[in-house]
């Protein structure tokens, strides 16, 4: 392959297996989904089965912590959802895990959309509301996978 980069539907395959792999790691059972299953990619539970939880991968592969979602993510929350944000790097390096709650999603996701809105554009135009939400910085999350509970 010429380039590092993945195509879009491998690398977010990429991220799904990473994450799988690394809870696996951890001692947790992971169980990614069938394409069907509509905003959960892996269900997890701990080794005795007394706490589950779902996860949704979103996978980047720039060197920007930041990656695209769309407006439904301003609803789509439960305190047993959770983001993995995967920033694949090098082939040779780990990729980077960002372990979020949910509804830190919604919020940041609904909040950073609101002020976009409200900022004039490069030439002091009005921006025209639209799907695209990002998420971004999210360092506070780095490695975070105590925050599952698990």
């Amino acid at each position: 392959m010429a380039s590092n980069n993945l195509p879009r539907g491998l690398s977010g395959i990429a991220g799904e297996y990473f994450v799988a792999g690394e809870l696996s790691r951890l001692g947790y059972i992971a169980s990614i989904t069938l394409r069907n299953t509509k905003g959960i990619d892996i269900l997890v539970s701990n080794a005795t089965a007394t706490r589950q939880i779902a996860i949704q991968v979103k996978t980047n592969q720039g060197s920007r912590p930041e990656w695209v979602l769309n407006k439904e993510a301003e609803n789509f929350y439960a305190d047993n959802l959770f983001y993995v944000f995967v920033n694949l790097k090098k082939p040779e390096e780990r990729p980077d895990f960002y372990i979020v709650p949910s509804k830190f999603v919604a919020d940041f996701v609904m909040t950073d959309h609101q002020e976009w809105l409200e900022t004039p554009g490069k030439k002091g135009q009005d921006h025209k509301d639209n799907p695209v939400r990002q998420f971004r910085n999210p360092k506070q999350f780095l490695e975070r996978w105590d925050l599952l509970g698990l």
